[in-house]
């Protein structure tokens, strides 16, 4: 299904609408004051073991301390030897490479990791590593099989490390996988260069901003153009794409109209609504979405949908179209955990498989991998 991608640039932030058939699938936003860090890479030092809780705390230049566990430490864990105790392993005021694997929260530091991993479109290459890898996503044995063999055919002999071969590689050409081999070895040599000249802390490596991970992650063969409200962005834009993915180059465009971008495509509408507890339905039902510290439920109402034949077919296309609503929300909202729904019970096991398809089938696009338990007895 064909695609655009908006892209809406201010001071403050900037938000990514993925849009199809005039509707929005997704929505990201970062904010410039408070960037997130997961995945950029930095020389620390240590501040402190903690032989106690098998920990330490590693000074990568931010306001508060981050925190490596010892079972995040690569080296550790994939030695032949017995696993040593932390304080076997560091000490205070040695400088090592770590890895951001979680944000810092309230007062708590960011936690860290020291097994590197580098995002390409295609690859994560994990220098460490040895192995080939292919997304939980590619489920057939037989494609994921099919896609090792080809990566390894295209390796060179003396190459070094591991990959993990992404979603979008699947329809991805040969030459497709050498041009992102070389922009992963160039990233990895470039921050192995700045390391041995580094003092600690300093970052190596940042990942890129929302907008040129539009580039890399999301920009595909169903993408017909994406629009971008910022000419300094676009032309950023530009430039990467000339460097690493030249087939977007003609679909990047430069939004001139006058009126804002994300108004003209009904976004703000969309984000207002992803606000909101209630939900309507265009058939005339509405769905309810509750959030608590536990788990998420939702509840499927036909409210004003009274349909045209019978009470079973109005319930039926209710939880119809409700699938496909509930799976964009999910997406919209960044919904995660245990979550129920509760959908109008139906008479007839043909029509809970026919919405049970459906709904994993809306399921399938969401970038995170989700687990369907089915119907239950409730």
């Amino acid at each position: 299904m064909s695609e655009e991608i908006l892209i809406n640039v201010t001071p403050q932030e900037t938000r990514v609408a993925v849009m199809q058939l005039g509707v929005v699938q997704d929505l990201y936003v970062e904010r410039t004051s408070s960037c997130g860090i997961v995945s950029n890479v930095y020389l620390g030092k240590v501040k402190r073991v903690l032989p106690g809780m098998q920990s330490a705390f590693i000074d990568i230049g931010l306001e508060r301390t981050a925190f490596l566990h010892v079972a995040d430490i690569w080296e550790n864990s994939h030695s032949a030897d017995a696993a040593k105790p932390i304080e076997k392993i560091l000490f205070d005021g040695q400088t090592l490479l770590v890895q951001v694997i979680k944000e810092p929260i309230g007062t708590k530091g960011a936690r860290l990791s020291t097994q590197i991993s580098i995002a390409g479109r295609l690859l994560v290459y994990l220098p460490q590593e040895t192995h080939i890898g292919v997304s939980q996503r590619i489920e057939s044995v037989e494609q994921r099989d099919a896609l090792r063999a080809r990566l390894q055919a295209v390796l060179p002999p003396e190459h070094q490390g591991g990959y993990i071969i992404r979603t979008v590689a699947e329809a991805a050409a040969n030459p497709d996988f050498l041009a992102d081999i070389g922009y992963l070895d160039k990233l990895w040599s470039n921050l192995q260069n700045a390391a041995q000249t580094a003092s600690a802390p300093q970052l190596l490596y940042q990942e890129l901003n929302i907008s040129l991970r539009v580039l890399r992650d999301f920009v595909g063969q169903d993408t017909t153009r994406v629009l971008i409200d910022s000419r300094s962005t676009h032309q950023k834009m530009l430039e990467f794409a000339q460097a690493y993915n030249p087939g977007a180059i003609d679909r990047l465009e430069h939004y001139l109209g006058v009126r804002p971008l994300f108004d003209l495509y009904g976004v703000e509408e969309e984000i207002e609504s992803a606000l909101s507890k209630r939900v309507n339905l265009k058939s005339g039902g509405y769905l309810i979405i509750d959030q608590t510290e536990a788990l998420t439920t939702i509840d499927v109402n036909t409210g004003g949908f009274v349909g045209l034949r019978n009470f079973d077919d109005t319930i039926f296309k209710t939880n119809l179209e409700a699938t496909q609503v509930i799976a964009r929300q999910l997406r919209l909202r960044n919904l995660g955990g245990i979550i129920i729904c509760d959908f109008i019970d139906m008479d007839t096991q043909e029509h809970r498989d026919a919405v049970l398809g459906e709904f994993k089938k809306a399921l399938a696009r969401d970038h995170t991998r989700i687990s369907v338990n089915g119907f239950s007895s409730l």
